[in-house]
């Protein structure tokens, strides 16, 4: 059997999860009759707080409507350098919006109020774009699932509406972040213009995330899904999916996060790791000591049927997700502590 580290996109609905999708009543979403749909975005926008929300495909746009909607052509948005909407979503902050980007060196893909601050392009200046809009990511991805305190994120909401700034957050992996933090949904509802909640992620469902917002708001990001090809229609199976996410695999999250604990705890017994990014979620990053590469604790661990990847010459990730089961973390955990000698490729 695969355990597959690669992703938490690469989970399975459970039979559950099967089940009410199955049963689930459908509509044309596009002309705002699918129940199911309907159902889900008010539980979302519910459960934060917000007016309103849209159901989308994907975390890219929902995140790429949000800046669309914040933004004009010329603007610049504000972000960390890690950041998803500027390292992986295929330039489209240029592409769709016709935006620029500051980015920021934060803590582990986390920024400060101060740089926020510092960041903003002085009003009037026919040089500089206009600072419109400032994107965090909670958990950062590349920051190895790291969470933003809520305190840092109430200065920089004050930061923004001192400078007439909107504050949108790419929350792929947001309830891994509530989990480990114990901050509730509503704390971040009070404090965002917009949220961008993935569905399809450690939550387990196959597609899907969702955009939260006031009801202008979603208006007009319902306009841009439109534009963008979004409406999916009788999508309704899908949004069942995303309801029963929510309301039965979000607290299993924890499990994720000690199992993450455990297999950090042993790679960092090994001589060819150098260092391990803290562990606060599902994310685990590690750094290979030279003269190995992640390649080569890959070749050793494929056999197994373990697979994961490199994010850089020398970095790797794993992520943990419901389909990781503890018999698997136990059979990952006693293969690396059986490591003797990794072979070694530039060796």
């Amino acid at each position: 059997m695969l355990i597959d580290y690669r992703s938490d996109t690469v989970t399975r609905p459970t039979p559950g999860m099967l089940d009410a999708m199955h049963l689930a009543p459908l509509g044309d979403d596009v002309f705002g009759e699918d129940p199911s749909i309907n159902a889900l975005e008010r539980q979302a926008s519910d459960m934060f707080g917000m007016q309103a929300g849209l159901f989308c495909p994907s975390g890219t746009m929902t995140n790429q409507i949000a800046i669309k909607c914040h933004t004009q052509p010329g603007d610049e948005v504000i972000c960390d350098y890690d950041s998803h909407i500027y390292q992986y979503e295929g330039g489209g902050i240029a592409f769709n919006a016709g935006c620029s980007v500051r980015l920021l060196s934060g803590d582990r893909g986390r920024i400060t109020a101060a740089q926020v601050m510092e960041g903003i392009n002085t009003v009037g200046d026919v040089h500089k774009a206009v600072s419109r809009l400032v994107s965090l990511e909670n958990t950062a991805n590349r920051g190895g699932g790291s969470c933003y305190a809520l305190s840092e994120i109430e200065g920089i909401r004050t930061v923004c509406d001192r400078h007439g700034l909107a504050l949108h957050l790419d929350g792929a992996r947001l309830f891994n972040a509530l989990i480990a933090t114990g901050d509730q949904p509503r704390d971040y509802g009070r404090l965002f213009d917009s949220i961008s909640i993935c569905l399809s992620k450690g939550l387990g469902a196959p597609v899907g995330s969702l955009l939260l917002g006031n009801v202008d708001f979603i208006k007009k990001a319902r306009r841009i899904r439109k534009v963008f090809g979004g409406g999916m229609r009788q999508a309704g199976m899908l949004a069942a999916a995303g309801q029963y996410a929510l309301e039965h695999q979000v607290n299993r999250l924890a499990e994720d996060h000690r199992h993450a604990t455990a297999i950090a705890e042993a790679l960092a017994q090994k001589p060819f790791i150098e260092s391990i990014l803290p562990v606060e979620t599902n994310i685990i990053i590690a750094e290979m000591r030279q003269p190995w590469k992640p390649q080569d604790l890959m070749d050793y661990l494929r056999p197994f049927n373990i697979e994961f990847f490199a994010i850089s010459p020398r970095r790797f990730r794993l992520v943990l997700h419901l389909d990781i089961t503890p018999a698997m973390v136990e059979r990952t955990i006693s293969l690396i502590n059986d490591i003797n000698i990794l072979p070694c490729s530039q060796a």
